[in-house]
Protein backbone atom coordinates (compact mmCIF):
# COMPACT_ATOMS: atom_id res chain seq x y z
CA UNK A 1 0.00 0.00 0.00
CA UNK A 2 1.38 3.16 -1.05
CA UNK A 3 2.44 6.16 1.74
CA UNK A 4 0.88 9.52 1.43
CA UNK A 5 2.26 12.99 2.75
CA UNK A 6 -0.15 15.54 1.97
CA UNK A 7 1.34 18.99 1.01
CA UNK A 8 -0.83 22.02 1.23
CA UNK A 9 1.32 25.15 0.26
CA UNK A 10 -0.02 27.79 2.32
CA UNK A 11 0.00 31.89 2.49
CA UNK A 12 -1.66 33.92 4.76
CA UNK A 13 -4.78 31.20 4.65
CA UNK A 14 -4.83 31.26 8.77
CA UNK A 15 -8.91 31.64 8.35
CA UNK A 16 -9.28 29.23 5.81
CA UNK A 17 -6.76 26.37 6.87
CA UNK A 18 -8.53 24.85 9.87
CA UNK A 19 -11.62 23.39 7.73
CA UNK A 20 -8.86 21.95 5.10
CA UNK A 21 -6.86 20.25 8.34
CA UNK A 22 -10.12 19.25 9.29
CA UNK A 23 -11.03 17.64 6.27
CA UNK A 24 -7.88 15.92 6.02
CA UNK A 25 -8.59 14.24 10.11
CA UNK A 26 -11.51 12.90 8.43
CA UNK A 27 -9.83 10.83 5.53
CA UNK A 28 -11.25 7.08 5.77
CA UNK A 29 -7.39 6.01 4.86
CA UNK A 30 -4.91 8.49 7.09
CA UNK A 31 -2.18 10.42 5.39
CA UNK A 32 1.50 9.66 6.68
CA UNK A 33 2.10 13.10 7.40
CA UNK A 34 0.40 16.66 6.43
CA UNK A 35 3.06 19.16 5.74
CA UNK A 36 2.13 22.74 5.49
CA UNK A 37 4.25 24.83 3.28
CA UNK A 38 4.75 28.38 4.94
CA UNK A 39 5.48 30.98 2.45
CA UNK A 40 5.85 33.93 4.40
CA UNK A 41 2.76 34.23 5.86
CA UNK A 42 1.90 37.64 8.00
CA UNK A 43 -0.55 35.90 9.44
CA UNK A 44 -0.87 32.45 12.44
CA UNK A 45 -0.48 30.18 9.35
CA UNK A 46 1.78 28.36 10.61
CA UNK A 47 0.67 28.60 14.24
CA UNK A 48 -2.69 27.10 13.11
CA UNK A 49 -1.24 24.54 11.31
CA UNK A 50 0.37 22.94 14.36
CA UNK A 51 -2.55 23.73 16.81
CA UNK A 52 -4.15 20.91 13.98
CA UNK A 53 -1.35 18.51 14.42
CA UNK A 54 0.39 19.10 11.06
CA UNK A 55 4.35 19.40 10.16
CA UNK A 56 5.26 22.90 9.18
CA UNK A 57 8.01 23.49 6.53
CA UNK A 58 9.07 26.91 6.29
CA UNK A 59 9.58 28.72 2.65
CA UNK A 60 10.60 32.19 3.19
CA UNK A 61 10.62 32.88 -0.77
CA UNK A 62 7.50 33.93 -2.17
CA UNK A 63 6.25 32.12 -4.80
CA UNK A 64 3.25 28.92 -4.79
CA UNK A 65 5.79 26.82 -7.36
CA UNK A 66 8.83 27.57 -4.59
CA UNK A 67 6.25 26.35 -1.91
CA UNK A 68 5.02 23.05 -3.85
CA UNK A 69 8.70 22.64 -4.15
CA UNK A 70 9.77 22.65 -0.60
CA UNK A 71 7.13 20.49 0.55
CA UNK A 72 8.24 18.11 -1.81
CA UNK A 73 11.80 18.30 -0.81
CA UNK A 74 10.44 17.56 2.56
CA UNK A 75 8.43 14.34 1.97
CA UNK A 76 9.76 11.30 2.88
CA UNK A 77 6.58 8.90 1.75
CA UNK A 78 6.54 7.41 -1.74
CA UNK A 79 3.77 9.30 -2.87
CA UNK A 80 2.58 12.66 -2.46
CA UNK A 81 -0.70 13.99 -2.38
CA UNK A 82 -1.29 17.68 -2.96
CA UNK A 83 -4.19 20.60 -2.58
CA UNK A 84 -4.44 23.85 -1.06
CA UNK A 85 -5.03 25.69 2.05
CA UNK A 86 -8.71 26.29 0.71
CA UNK A 87 -10.09 23.24 -0.49
CA UNK A 88 -11.45 19.92 1.22
CA UNK A 89 -10.75 16.65 0.07
CA UNK A 90 -13.84 13.96 0.62
CA UNK A 91 -13.35 11.80 3.14
CA UNK A 92 -12.65 9.04 0.68
CA UNK A 93 -10.09 11.20 -1.22
CA UNK A 94 -7.24 9.46 -0.10
CA UNK A 95 -8.28 6.25 -0.14
CA UNK A 96 -9.51 6.37 -3.80
CA UNK A 97 -6.05 7.37 -4.86
CA UNK A 98 -4.24 4.59 -3.19
CA UNK A 99 -6.53 2.27 -4.64
CA UNK A 100 -5.70 3.91 -8.26
CA UNK A 101 -2.13 3.80 -7.30
CA UNK A 102 -2.19 0.14 -6.37
CA UNK A 103 -3.97 -1.07 -9.25
CA UNK A 104 -1.63 -0.16 -11.88
CA UNK A 105 1.81 0.16 -10.18
CA UNK A 106 2.81 1.59 -13.03
CA UNK A 107 0.91 5.21 -12.54
CA UNK A 108 3.41 8.21 -12.01
CA UNK A 109 0.46 10.67 -11.46
CA UNK A 110 -3.42 10.86 -10.57
CA UNK A 111 -5.47 13.67 -10.23
CA UNK A 112 -9.62 13.67 -9.69
CA UNK A 113 -12.84 16.58 -9.88
CA UNK A 114 -13.33 19.29 -8.09
CA UNK A 115 -15.82 22.12 -7.54
CA UNK A 116 -17.26 24.79 -5.59
CA UNK A 117 -18.15 24.99 -2.32
CA UNK A 118 -19.76 27.50 -0.42
CA UNK A 119 -21.91 28.15 -3.57
CA UNK A 120 -25.61 27.47 -4.08
CA UNK A 121 -26.48 23.59 -5.14
CA UNK A 122 -26.79 24.75 -9.02
CA UNK A 123 -23.96 26.56 -9.28
CA UNK A 124 -21.80 23.88 -7.29
CA UNK A 125 -22.93 21.09 -9.63
CA UNK A 126 -22.46 23.25 -12.50
CA UNK A 127 -18.76 24.05 -11.84
CA UNK A 128 -18.21 20.09 -11.25
CA UNK A 129 -20.00 19.33 -14.61
CA UNK A 130 -17.77 22.42 -16.21
CA UNK A 131 -14.38 21.18 -14.62
CA UNK A 132 -15.00 17.75 -15.75
CA UNK A 133 -15.45 18.23 -19.74
CA UNK A 134 -12.61 20.97 -19.55
CA UNK A 135 -10.75 17.88 -17.84
CA UNK A 136 -11.65 15.63 -20.60
CA UNK A 137 -11.39 17.96 -23.34
CA UNK A 138 -7.20 17.70 -21.80
CA UNK A 139 -7.08 14.27 -21.86
CA UNK A 140 -8.57 13.77 -25.07
CA UNK A 141 -5.52 16.34 -26.25
CA UNK A 142 -3.23 14.09 -25.01
CA UNK A 143 -2.54 17.26 -22.38
CA UNK A 144 -3.52 16.31 -19.15
CA UNK A 145 -4.71 19.16 -17.02
CA UNK A 146 -3.80 18.14 -13.05
CA UNK A 147 -4.50 20.71 -10.86
CA UNK A 148 -2.09 21.38 -7.39
CA UNK A 149 -5.30 21.33 -5.31
CA UNK A 150 -6.34 18.09 -6.51
CA UNK A 151 -3.20 15.61 -7.43
CA UNK A 152 -0.91 12.93 -6.57
CA UNK A 153 2.17 11.46 -7.67
CA UNK A 154 5.40 9.32 -7.01
CA UNK A 155 7.56 11.41 -5.26
CA UNK A 156 10.43 9.30 -7.08
CA UNK A 157 8.81 10.46 -10.41
CA UNK A 158 8.57 13.96 -9.82
CA UNK A 159 12.67 13.62 -8.70
CA UNK A 160 12.86 12.41 -12.36
CA UNK A 161 11.07 15.30 -13.67
CA UNK A 162 12.92 17.79 -12.09
CA UNK A 163 10.13 18.96 -9.35
CA UNK A 164 8.06 22.08 -10.40
CA UNK A 165 9.39 24.49 -12.52
CA UNK A 166 10.50 27.71 -10.98
CA UNK A 167 7.31 29.77 -12.63
CA UNK A 168 4.95 31.94 -10.96
CA UNK A 169 1.57 30.43 -12.27
CA UNK A 170 0.87 26.79 -14.27
CA UNK A 171 3.62 25.42 -12.42
CA UNK A 172 0.98 22.08 -11.09
CA UNK A 173 0.27 21.61 -14.59
CA UNK A 174 3.77 22.00 -16.07
CA UNK A 175 4.83 19.02 -13.31
CA UNK A 176 1.65 17.17 -14.74
CA UNK A 177 3.11 17.33 -18.17
CA UNK A 178 6.45 16.84 -17.48
CA UNK A 179 5.09 13.18 -15.31
CA UNK A 180 3.53 12.03 -18.22
CA UNK A 181 6.29 11.98 -19.89
CA UNK A 182 7.88 9.23 -17.74
CA UNK A 183 4.97 7.40 -17.25
CA UNK A 184 0.76 6.60 -16.74
CA UNK A 185 -0.89 9.68 -15.60
CA UNK A 186 -4.57 8.98 -14.38
CA UNK A 187 -8.32 10.81 -13.94
CA UNK A 188 -10.02 9.24 -10.44
CA UNK A 189 -13.52 10.20 -11.09
CA UNK A 190 -13.74 9.53 -7.34
CA UNK A 191 -11.35 11.24 -5.78
CA UNK A 192 -13.08 14.54 -5.23
CA UNK A 193 -12.01 17.62 -3.75
CA UNK A 194 -14.42 21.12 -3.14
CA UNK A 195 -12.70 24.77 -3.07
CA UNK A 196 -13.60 27.59 -2.25
CA UNK A 197 -15.46 29.73 -4.20
CA UNK A 198 -13.19 32.99 -3.04
CA UNK A 199 -11.50 32.88 -6.67
CA UNK A 200 -15.24 34.49 -7.71
CA UNK A 201 -15.08 36.95 -5.79
CA UNK A 202 -13.86 39.24 -8.68
CA UNK A 203 -16.50 38.53 -10.93
CA UNK A 204 -16.77 35.49 -13.41
CA UNK A 205 -15.41 37.02 -16.10
CA UNK A 206 -12.21 37.80 -14.78
CA UNK A 207 -12.13 34.24 -13.43
CA UNK A 208 -12.30 32.80 -15.96
CA UNK A 209 -9.39 35.44 -18.21
CA UNK A 210 -6.68 33.66 -15.32
CA UNK A 211 -7.64 30.08 -16.33
CA UNK A 212 -7.58 30.90 -19.94
CA UNK A 213 -4.22 32.31 -19.68
CA UNK A 214 -3.88 28.89 -17.58
CA UNK A 215 -4.76 27.19 -20.27
CA UNK A 216 -2.44 28.97 -22.97
CA UNK A 217 0.55 28.18 -20.83
CA UNK A 218 1.40 31.44 -19.11
CA UNK A 219 3.29 31.21 -16.50
CA UNK A 220 3.29 34.96 -14.86
CA UNK A 221 1.17 35.21 -11.66
CA UNK A 222 -2.17 36.08 -12.17
CA UNK A 223 -4.01 34.65 -9.15
CA UNK A 224 -4.30 37.47 -5.82
CA UNK A 225 -1.68 37.17 -3.12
Amino acid sequence: MPDFTVVIPARNEAQYLPLTLRALERQTLAPTEVLVVDNASRDGTASVARAWGAQVVACEVRGIARARQAGLEAARTPWIASTDADSLPAPDWLARLNAAAQQHPGRVALYGPMRFCGVSRPLMTLSELGYGTFLHACELAGRPNLAGANMAFSRQAAALAGGYPDVEAYEDVLLGQALARLGAVAYVPGALVETSARRLEGGWLPFLWRHALNLSGHTRGYFED
